[in-house]
């Protein structure tokens, strides 16, 4: 057995040795993330691998040694990675410290996540990013709250791959009846939500047993060792054969030297693209060919694919946003819509509630958004669920209805997992973070269909947006003058105008009788047929923001939903609302209140300054 033990052991390093002379130019890479509760012996096990295969850097472990001696602390494993002053005198790990590893197979990066629940978005943080999960359970003390929350938030985070690892079995006499009754627990527990270990592995990080080799003290253990488990793991292969989706991260456009190029630049999440192929932007439908891929410093490329940073141009001139989702046009789709159903974990230490805004991130996207429904919360630490909940505690896992201010595109988290996952943050801090499962209809959905079409059908202007905002010095936009009757909206608009006409401004005044009597006259007294006068006046506001025309628009007592449905077919960042009247009747969210009309031309200026801080309208050099 001995024998046996030390040539599998000494195979390992010698293969790991000759690997760093001839270390492949494309050597493979995988993230691992090890985690469990508090005091279990992650990162003792990591420092442990690290010794026993000779990867630490020269003279490491010496000075460790040496350390603790002089301070008289009696020398542990964890020390070779625990870095933080405050994680030596605490003896826990806080922050996700990451441990570069190699392996005659392939090169790791080893994520040592935090177990103490006061760090547990950390912990989330550091397994977001890896493949695999190596989840330490201490033999003494057996599984506990956090190592059934860590295997269920490793679930939702979709890592399927998973070795546990029974830790400190020398502290119970390496007695196999432990091992096997943690074991059954556990696997018992993972497998309410379909996660099955790969392996389970009784080991001692602080002795070495099973770590690099088999050991002589559980000679009833005839299985894996822990380093034999990391190159057991499949490496994900690239997604290159999913549809591309890419993020778009931001629009750059060159103007030196002659440069008229518009670059969309993101990173490729999924699939892969060429020049030639035609694309459409999610949310807003709109489609262009590649032109040309451009790279930092070096040559144009002829095609990009998943992993990579890139920018590309196109053969016509959109105006995209940040945010959007870039999709091959003979592909699967990404998903739109303002209501999501989700698997959220909550870590804010005040509680998630309805009636409050957050800021939901899709990859590049950020959009405000609240809780419409908690359909229940379960208890990640034993899997009780109560759906009778109307907030979401610190630790705990939620299935809910998320309504988002502005529709975003994504995918299923089945689907693509790149593009269906997403953070929440609160307070410009990230408090929580889940799954997409359902795309959900909305109101506006019938509205987003034909906007769609339109957009794909959409016959472009040689002139560009920013060419027109060039030209006639402003930015076009939707300025939405609402309130209750008889409060002076119209006068107020018609003033407005005047005086953006009077300073040179391509502008227009249109009010809602010019539609209903006109555009909307086929309809016009029709049950239900409000919804389509306020399709069919975002539409006419759409064509001429189009053109470049700052429009100003009256309307008596606009909803939120009336709103949600001009900012499904005008884009949001282009619209400005005005609420006339000392009292607000309806659930609107405006931009500029006018409480009372007083001193009408003194207001104007006041809306016009306004214009200039929203850069709608430019200030004078």
């Amino acid at each position: 057995m001995m024998a046996e033990d030390w040539r599998r052991c000494a195979g390992k390093v010698t293969c790991r040795m000759e690997a760093t002379i001839t270390l492949p130019v494309e050597k493979q890479r995988m993230n691992i993330v090890i985690a469990g509760h508090v005091d279990h012996g992650k990162s003792t096990v990591v420092g442990r691998l690290l010794a026993d295969t000779n990867t630490l850097p020269e003279g490491k472990l010496e000075r460790i040694r040496e350390t603790c001696a002089h301070n008289s602390k009696p020398f542990e494993y964890a020390f070779l990675i625990d870095a933080l002053k405050d994680e030596q005198s605490q003896g826990v790990t806080i922050d996700s410290a990451r441990v570069f590893f190699n392996t005659a197979r392939r090169n790791y990066i080893l994520i040592d996540a935090p177990g103490h629940i006061e760090f547990l978005k950390n912990m989330v943080t550091g397994a977001s990013r890896a493949e695999a999960a190596l989840l330490v359970i201490d033999a003494e003390e057996g599984v506990q709250e956090n190592s059934r929350r860590h295997g269920y938030i490793l679930s939702m985070l979709g890592i399927k791959q998973i070795a546990v690892l029974i830790n400190k079995m020398d502290l119970v006499s390496y007695k196999q009846e432990t091992f096997d009754s943690i074991v059954r627990e556990y696997r018992e527990f993972l497998a309410n939500f379909d996660l099955k270990p790969l392996c389970c592995i009784p080991v001692s990080g602080m002795l070495g047993d099973n770590i690099a080799a088999l050991s002589a003290n559980m000679p009833w253990h005839n299985g894996k060792t822990v380093l034999e488990a990391l190159d057991d793991f499949e490496k994900e292969e690239m997604p290159l054969k999913k549809p591309f989706r890419m993020p778009v991260q931001g629009v750059y456009k060159f103007t030196r030297f002659g440069d008229k190029r518009r670059l969309i630049v993101g990173t490729v999440q999924t699939g892969s693209i060429q020049v030639g192929d035609r694309v459409v932007f999610y949310p807003s439908g709109k489609k262009s060919r590649i032109n040309s891929i451009e790279a930092f410093n070096r040559s144009p490329q002829s095609i990009t694919q998943t992993g990579y940073a890139t920018a590309f141009t196109l053969d016509e001139q959109l105006y995209i946003t940040r945010g959007e989702i870039a999709c091959k046009e003979n592909e699967v789709t990404a998903k739109v819509t303002t209501r999501l159903r989700v698997n959220l974990f909550w870590l804010g230490r005040e509680p998630m509630t309805r009636k409050k805004d957050y800021f939901l991130k899709v990859g590049t996207a950020k959009v405000p958004a609240r809780i419409e429904q908690i359909i229940r919360v379960i208890d990640a630490s034993d899997l009780s669920a109560s759906n009778k909940k109307e907030k979401i505690e610190r630790n705990d896992v939620a299935e809910c209805i998320l309504k988002l201010s502005r529709a975003i595109a994504f995918d299923l988290t089945e689907e693509i997992a790149e593009t269906g996952r997403f953070v929440i943050v609160d307070n410009f801090e990230i408090r929580g973070g889940g799954i997409i499962r359902e795309a959900l209809a909305d109101k506006q959905a019938w509205i987003r269909d034909k906007v769609l079409l339109r957009n794909y059908k959409w016959e472009k202007s040689i002139i560009s947006q920013e060419q027109r905002a060039e030209k006639y010095n402003q930015k076009s936009t939707l300025i939405l003058i609402t309130g209750g009757k008889d409060t002076g909206k119209k006068i107020l608009a018609k003033k407005l105008e005047a005086r953006l006409f009077e300073d040179g401004k391509v502008v227009y005044f249109l009010g809602i009788g010019n539609v209903l009597y006109g555009v909307d006259a086929d309809i016009k007294g029709k049950n239900n047929g409000r919804s389509e006068h306020i399709r069919r006046l975002a539409e006419v506001a759409h064509i001429l923001l189009d053109a470049g025309l700052i429009l100003i628009v009256t309307a008596v007592e606009l909803t939120q939903e009336d709103l949600e449905l001009i900012k499904t077919a005008v884009s949001p960042d282009r619209i400005e609302t005005i609420w006339v009247g000392e009292n607000v009747t309806t659930d609107i969210v405006y931009d500029f209140h006018v409480e009372k009309m007083e001193n009408l031309d003194e207001l104007v200026g006041k809306i016009k300054e306004e214009l200039q801080n929203q850069g709608i309208i430019f200030r004078p050099w």
